[in-house]
């Protein structure tokens, strides 16, 4: 189809002169434009776009003929007729251009490296020196209304009610004939004209008529606005006239004729054109269908254009330009597909809104082969213009004007539009290789969507294209672009929204234009181009053109019935001057461009049309038969040839009126009778019928398999004869393209064996198969096809078969209104025009139909074979919509309503449910009840998504319930929701869960509830925001506010719900809290401790305070052993393994051993530290890691056993080499508060430097590195680290000691398990507790005894504090070794975050600490002191308050 692109030129006329011109003719190839002013007859050349020669009338001349109106040329461009006001005939003689003269010629610089090649040969087109001559007039004595231009004839109609043949070369009378109208007899049809009603015409004449060559007759506008068609029932033309009129109408403004169509357009005074053809038996005039303006897409302007003006068909029949009386221009398809109307949008109005006023055009003409619309405007739109426009267009004019003494003078310079277009390669040329490919073509350049090429060259050669998967035919799918409309699943024809534009070469096309065929491959890798002469193919591959590198062999082709590619080969259908006859044939795209490497076929006729099906070529002739040619390849020379050879003949002269008529003829796979089965896909490859599109009616030719049938087996290869074909039947009308395949693919039969049909107006039409189920007998009644229509929104000019897509393209506008004067230049009057790649869904459509039918069956099949493309939700979707909208919005009432049908269908599929939930929230409420009074109740379908545990799908489903429920319906679900997204753990939908709820209790669902409870996370850490939240919320307000390092940082996190706002006076918060506390119960139970850290961390939930009040009830720890045994499964950490080889470790001293693992396990990860983990200093034993080599000593023995238990899986080594001392330097700030180490150093700085510092005096053994590498193996994850370790504050925070001794006991941590034993002796522990962790220890004991040897060091290692728990009494306090001030302010501030701060800062806790460790300066107010604890935590701390400044926690 055709599209606008670019601004219009302007060409300025040089002559001076005061006449505008106002009417335009083209030649008959459309080389030479005749322009006519009221005494001036100009020639204009088509490229360049130059004036050649222009004939002025003497005054005297002038006054006697009066001014010119209308001209026509003879058919062979060597006369023009002009008609004159006062009813003269001027013939003038078209002198030169034969002798090789040029207007201008081409200057090239010196050294250029352009020769001539063959003497007489004009490189390039160049504008031919012409001169024009006056016959004698001819006076006919009336005024001429209408000049119609036949081969040996010229016909003028006059006012007085004549008809005119004039000879073209004959002068004086004797070369005249008239014919009055009133003897035209005129009926309805010509059935009736022998004795039924005629038309009288008295004092009628014809105002407007035009021939049609293959209707053999006129069409005609009577001055009374009635429409006719006049043929002659002999071959002379004056005599045995005979009329059809119209009925009904009698506003005819003009008319103009479609030949290949057989169409007759008529405008009239209303704004409509009237699109009329012939009926074949009964010879009357039938309203094929209308072109007019919607008020659906033209609100303002459908019934304010006028009557119509102008109407043309371009060269090649398949659009017509109209423009009315109003002005503006607007462009159907044969069919009336509306492409373009300038009254709309960007060409109507401006950026700023204010409207402008359409150009009004007094003539256009097409220009070769459509490439331009010249355009004519009206005199009254250039007066005021002129200025400014020429200083404009100046410039820009790429004409160049011929060299004039004097300028001309702007004001008296006249202007013609030239409007530039590009058009689909489909309409001149449609073969089947074009058919997965848009491709468009422009004067120089070729358009195609071929996607991207950056892929086509990644991936091999299939994988540009969706069809070429070796082993299903299934699409290959790329990811998609993240910007891409469409997932690239598809193939690359979809990549992305531009172009490749390919230049034409300009060598090629200076010698050749106007292009005037052009193909892609199926690959979409080559393109091949044909213009006057010759060919030229491209490959993107290599980005070149080939040419013929001998321009003589170029220059004696022509092609003539156009261009296909097979497998590697362009097959061409030429005629070749030098023999004077038509050849098919065919050149290798790799060998070089000469007739030497084609294989050359002599035909007998001119061929008009060619088409490729598999390895055959079928050829249209002008004697109306058709011709099937078998081809193969071959590869015994060095350059691969073809070998073609004739296969059948099938003359068509019976059915086929004209051959100009036949539109397209395709070879397709298509049957309709015995044999479609599911057992035989293999059937599909055959070449079993001839399509012809014959003037928009689609014709079927079947191989006739009535007779005798021969087994294949049977036959010799060599001699198989090929089938007779049936006589033709119709499929269909209105029809402008037709796509088909010849690949087969048993999943998608109903797509890939189906014809789709663009029918115009009518939108797009799909001949589909109907199989059987199951190999199940087929019913008698049903048809083996079906004819489906369904209307989409863009023009289509592809089908991507597998895909259920089809492609088009769409004319897109940008205003450029800012260089507005005070009178408007083109580019302000029109929008600078770009083309957009579209492409439209259509299965919904098909599945509509078949339901429609009846046929569910059928649906089921195909929609099943869809279900794995990546829209094909999105095709659900829009299925249920458009049935919505219609049914649910009619005004009367339904009988057989399709929507239960539709719902019913889509569960069959697993996406019913989100389905129907998105159409719902994509439709008004109002149409809510229709839908689920089909569908089924929401609330049903709700449980069906929390069953079927679709939670994302369930919560819109909530949304529907809260708009058509009750509040408590939806409260009650709400909850359902919540629980069930807690359980799974999908913390953004619990969030907005919480909102809801919030806002269903304060009765505003649309604003977000006044508290936000959280924001969304902003990292994949998970644990960020538990430390920002749950160590912040367990202190006092006042205590936030305080504090030496809260840095800035925390007015940006979110402060979630402090105590204060959760209090009793809003009950939903209560509720809601209430549901957290149950799950986060639950998930202790459970032993769930990731999972809790997670549900805490993403919802904002106050860990520690909960964990306090549940301290004696849920969190207490029934069973030791298989806590353990969960963290180890949950946080993925290693069981320890001690292999014996451990006790010769090499790293016996302790400095060395301690300063490499920090090194290690810090630069390990290093980035995870600033990002988002917390530090994971070593932990630090006191003045034990003697005591534990010598205990690893003696219990090596028992260890053997064991070891070989985990060895397979973990290095094997204890994660106990981390336990001895760093350096000296540990003493003066290892464990301190938070705020010592930030003063003293960070993590970053002095840890790494006092590392450096010791490091560079190690050498390490093999031995050494072996070993460390051991122990990092030997524990889990740095995350889990980092978690486990969290847990491990939070507990303590809490005192949950019980949970403190497992986590201790994972982390394998002395210091930890030393400090809950010293708790135990604290008096406001109760005795459950101490009783607990004694129990749960001499659990763990037997249970590492006897099946997990590799707790056994660590045991061994606190064996003294375990000593002293089995020693000591219950009741027993030892002050001695514990503080209890210390221990109850630490107990006091976590039971309630609201107590007074006053024991925080304790003078004497340093006594309590084990010896050696330096005391800790003093705490800011508003810490939380806690007892003495190992170098790690306190390290973590810190680099959690420098990294997210949320919590100023110490650690005493």
């Amino acid at each position: 189809m055709y599209f606008l692109t670019g601004w219009p030129r302007r060409l300025l006329c040089p002559l001076r002169s005061q006449e505008e011109p106002f009417h335009i003719r083209p030649s008959s190839q459309r080389f030479y434009f005749a322009v006519l002013s009221e005494t001036q007859l100009s020639i204009w050349f088509s490229r360049p776009s130059v004036l050649i020669v222009s004939y002025i009338e003497s005054a005297k001349a002038a006054a006697q003929f009066g001014v010119y109106q209308k001209a026509e040329w003879k058919p062979d461009d060597s006369m023009i007729a002009v008609a004159t006001a006062k009813g003269y005939i001027l013939l003038f003689d078209v002198l030169g251009g034969g002798d090789g003269k040029s207007l201008y010629e081409p200057v090239y610089p010196r050294g250029s490296p352009r020769v001539r090649v063959t003497p007489g040969y004009k490189e390039e087109q160049c504008a031919p020196a012409l001169s024009l001559e006056m016959k004698k007039p001819v006076d006919l004595e009336a005024p001429i209304t209408s000049l119609q231009s036949l081969q040996e004839d010229l016909l003028v109609c006059t006012a007085d009610g004549y008809l005119h043949v004039l000879h073209w070369d004959g002068l004086g009378s004797n070369g005249r004939k008239a014919v009055c109208l009133t003897t035209i007899p005129f009926s309805l049809d010509l059935q009736s004209a022998r004795g039924g009603p005629s038309l009288d015409l008295e004092g009628v004449h014809i105002c407007c008529m035009e021939y049609c060559v293959t209707l053999d007759g006129f069409a005609a506008v009577l001055s009374d606005g009635r429409l006719g068609f006049i043929t002659p029932l002999s071959n002379t033309i004056t005599t045995d006239l005979q009329g059809v009129w119209a009925a009904d109408v009698n506003d005819g403004t003009c008319v103009a004729v479609n030949n290949k169509y057989r169409l007759m357009a008529f405008g009239c005074a209303s704004g409509s054109v009237l699109v009329y053809m012939i009926d074949s038996t009964t010879g009357s005039m039938q309203l094929s269908h209308k072109l007019e303006l919607t008020p659906k897409h033209f609100p303002d302007v459908y019934n304010k254009t006028g009557p119509v003006k102008l109407i043309c068909w371009s060269p090649d029949y398949s659009v017509a330009m109209v423009t009315w009386e109003c002005g503006g221009l607007s462009l159907w398809s044969v069919f009336g597909a509306h492409l373009i109307c300038t009254l709309g949008e960007d060409f109507a109005y401006r950026s700023d809104g204010t409207k402008k006023d359409p150009v009004k055009i007094s003539s256009m003409s097409w220009g070769a082969e459509g490439y331009h619309l010249w355009v004519l405007p009206n005199k009254q739109e250039r007066q005021g213009k002129e200025e400014e426009e020429e200083q404009q267009q100046v410039e820009e004019e790429e004409e160049k004007e011929e060299e004039m003494a004097s300028p001309p003078q702007p004001s008296l310079q006249a202007g013609i539009l030239q409007f530039q277009f590009i058009k689909s390669a489909l309409t001149v040329n449609p073969c089947t290789s074009n058919q997965e490919q848009v491709l468009l073509h422009g004067e120089d350049r070729l358009y195609l969507t071929c996607g991207d090429l950056s892929q086509v060259h990644s991936t091999s050669e299939p994988h540009t294209h969706p069809h070429l998967n070796p082993h299903d035919g299934s699409p290959l799918h790329h990811p998609s672009e993240p910007d891409s409309p469409l997932s690239q699943g598809l193939s690359t024809l979809l990549g992305h929204k531009h172009w490749h534009v390919v230049q034409i070469h300009s060598t090629y096309l200076e010698s050749n234009w106007p292009i005037r065929f052009a193909a892609i491959d199926t690959a979409g890798q080559c393109m091949a181009v044909a213009g006057r002469r010759g060919l030229a193919h491209y490959s993107l591959c290599t980005r070149k053109w080939k040419l013929f590198g001998n321009v003589t062999q170029e220059q004696n082709m022509t092609v003539t019935g156009g261009l296909a590619w097979w497998k590697d080969f362009v097959v061409v259908a030429c005629y070749n001057f030098t023999d004077q006859q038509e050849q098919l044939r065919l050149y290798q795209r790799s060998s070089n461009l000469d007739n030497a490497f084609a294989s050359v076929t002599k035909l007998h006729s001119d061929t008009l049309l060619l088409n490729v099906f598999r390895d055959m070529v079928i050829l249209f002739r002008a004697d109306c038969s058709i011709c099937l040619y078998s081809l193969e390849r071959r590869n015994d020379s060095p350059h691969p040839t073809a070998s073609v050879e004739l296969l059948q003949e099938v003359s068509m002269s019976r059915y086929i009126p004209h051959p100009a008529l036949v539109v397209s003829v395709t070879l397709t796979s298509v049957r309709t009778e015995t044999g479609i089965t599911l057992k035989a896909p293999q059937q599909a490859c055959m070449a079993e019928s001839i399509m012809l599109n014959l003037a928009g009616q689609l014709i079927m030719l079947q191989r006739d398999r009535s007779g005798p049938q021969v087994r294949e087996k049977e036959t010799p290869a060599n001699n198989k004869k090929l089938l007779p074909f049936c006589p033709p039947v119709v499929l269909a009308q209105c029809v402008e393209n037709v796509w088909t395949t010849c690949r087969s693919n048993r999943k998608k039969r109903h797509l890939l064996e189906a014809l789709w049909l663009s029918c115009g107006e009518a939108g797009m039409k799909v001949w589909l198969p109907l199989f059987p189920r199951d190999h199940r007998k087929p019913h008698s009644f049903l048809s083996r096809r079906i004819m489906l229509p369904f209307h989409i929104n863009i023009y289509p000019l592809a089908v991507l078969f597998e895909d259920a897509l089809v492609l088009g393209a769409t004319n897109e506008s940008v205003l450029y209104d800012g260089l507005q004067g005070s009178s408007e230049p083109l580019e302000a009057l029109f929008p600078y025009c770009t083309v957009e790649r579209t492409s439209q869904i259509y299965l919904h459509h098909i599945l509509r139909q078949l339901l429609v039918r009846n046929l569910g069956e059928q649906a089921l099949m195909l929609a099943q074979s869809c279900a794995s493309l990546p829209y094909f939700p999105h095709v659900m979707e829009l299925m249920v919509h458009v049935v919505l909208e219609e049914e649910a919005t009619s005004r009367e009432p339904i009988p057989d309503p399709l929507l239960p049908t539709v719902a019913k269908f889509i569960t069959e599929f697993p996406l019913f449910l989100q389905t129907i939930v998105h159409c719902a929230r994509k439709t008004e409420y109002a149409l809510w009840n229709y839908l689920f009074a089909a569908v089924g109740n929401p609330k049903d379908l709700f449980e069906e998504c929390l069953m079927a545990q679709d939670l994302d799908t369930a919560a819109s489903y909530l949304i529907i319930l809260q708009n058509m429920e009750v509040p408590a319906v939806s409260r009650q679900h709400a909850t359902l929701l919540f629980n069930t997204a807690l359980e799974h753990g999908k913390w953004d939908l619990c969030r907005h869960m919480i909102r809801f709820l919030k806002a269903i209790g304060s009765g505003e669902m649309e604003t977000p509830p006044p508290t936000p409870t959280t924001q969304e996370p902003s990292s994949t850490g998970g644990f960020e925001f538990f430390r920002n939240r749950s160590i912040s919320l367990s202190q006092s307000a006042d205590g936030i506010a305080t504090g030496k390092f809260n840095l800035q940082k925390t007015f940006s996190m979110p402060s979630g719900p402090c105590v204060k706002g959760r209090d009793a006076e809003c009950a939903e918060n209560m509720y809601i809290d209430m549901m957290l506390w149950r799950h986060a119960r639950h998930l202790l139970e459970q032993v769930r401790l990731r999972d809790l850290g997670c549900f805490s961390a993403q919802l904002g939930f106050e860990l520690i305070g909960w964990l306090c009040r549940e301290r004696n009830r849920v969190a207490r720890v029934e069973d030791f052993v298989s806590a353990l045994k969960r963290l180890h499964k949950d946080f993925l950490w290693p069981f320890p393994v001690v292999p014996g080889g451990s006790i010769s470790s090499p790293l016996k001293n302790g400095r060395c051993r301690t300063v490499l693992s920090t090194r290690l396990l810090k630069s390990q990860s290093a980035d995870s530290l600033l990002n988002s983990a917390m530090d994971t200093a070593p932990p630090q034993a006191a003045s034990t890691s003697h005591t534990w080599l010598d205990g690893l000593g003696q219990t090596s023995k028992d260890m053997d056993a064991a070891s070989s238990a985990h060895s397979n899986r973990h290095s094997p080594q204890t994660h106990d080499a981390f336990l001895s001392l760093l350096t000296n330097k540990v003493e003066e700030y290892s464990v301190g508060s938070a705020t010592d180490l930030t003063e003293t150093s960070s993590v970053v700085d002095g840890d790494w430097t006092m590392v450096d510092e010791n490091s560079s005096t190690l050498s390490l053994s093999q031995a050494e590195l072996e070993h460390i590498s051991m122990q990092l193996a030997n524990k889990g994850p740095h995350k889990s680290q980092v978690q486990l370790r969290y847990l491990l504050h939070v507990f303590m925070e809490a005192g949950c000691l019980e949970w403190c001794v497992v986590i201790g006991l994972i982390l394998r941590d002395v210091n930890v398990i030393k400090q809950v034993i010293g708790f135990l002796d604290s008096p406001e522990v109760p005795p459950e507790t101490v009783q607990s962790v004694r129990g749960g220890l001499l659990a763990v004991d037997a249970w590492v005894s006897a099946d997990c040897l590799g707790y056994k060091p660590f045991l061994n290692l606190i064996q003294p504090q375990l000593q002293d728990l089995m020693d000591a009494a219950a009741e027993q306090v030892q002050a001695e070794a514990f503080q209890p001030g210390a221990q109850s302010s630490k107990l006091g501030a976590s039971e309630g975050p609201g107590s007074a701060a006053a024991p925080r800062t304790e003078d004497g806790r340093g006594a309590a600490a084990p010896p050696g460790l330096a005391p800790p300066s003093l705490e800011p107010a508003g810490s939380f002191p806690r007892p003495p604890c190992e170098d790690g935590p306190p390290e973590q701390t810190e680099e959690q308050g420098e990294d997210e400044g949320a919590y100023d926690c110490t650690l005493s």
